[in-house]
């Protein structure tokens, strides 16, 4: 089984609701199970500003998907929520990203992992380090590190992990 780090986000369409039911399509995918889930975050959008704000969280899959048919698997529950691409780092009812597959680096034109931005995004960073705060990325640099350029920013938790359930 791999490790598997994934971001989630949404901005349309009740997005602690689509939070929700990605994690529930997370946990039911095959061959993999769900070990661990941020809180849920408030972000302000990183592309255009005239959109709503964001929901964002950061969640810990096992995994023994090869990382393409995992991929695969994320689009297809994309979809299923009603993602349409209208342009880049616009509005949508929900993304699913790979941050980090295990300690693997993958550079194909489908998929790059480490996912190429995380490090400069604290929607990602502030998650992922409250659910594996002694993770330490394949080029060595543990995510502890990361999250120190962003302690003064203060994100809002609109649900703690505490607080989501996910049926079995």
């Amino acid at each position: 089984m791999n490790k598997v780090y994934i971001a989630l986000g949404s901005n349309l369409a009740n997005p602690q609701a689509q939070l929700t039911a990605a994690l529930q399509a997370l946990n039911q995918l095959a061959d993999s199970r769900l070990t661990a889930v941020s809180s849920f975050y408030q972000s302000q959008p990183l592309g255009p500003q005239d959109q709503p704000d964001y929901v964002n969280a950061v969640a810990c899959l096992e995994t023994s998907l090869a990382p393409l048919a995992l991929l695969d698997e994320l689009q297809r529950i994309e979809h299923e929520q009603g993602r349409v691409r209208l342009r880049r780092w616009g509005e949508r009812t929900l993304d699913l990203d790979i941050l980090l597959y295990a300690d693997h680096i993958i550079q194909s034109e489908r998929l790059t992992v480490p996912h190429y931005d995380m490090h400069q995004r604290e929607f990602v960073i502030i998650p992922l380090v409250e659910i594996a705060p002694h993770l330490v990325l394949p080029n060595g640099q543990s995510i502890q590190t990361l999250a120190q350029k962003f302690a003064d920013h203060h994100m809002v938790i609109v649900k703690h992990k505490n607080e989501i359930h996910l049926e079995n």
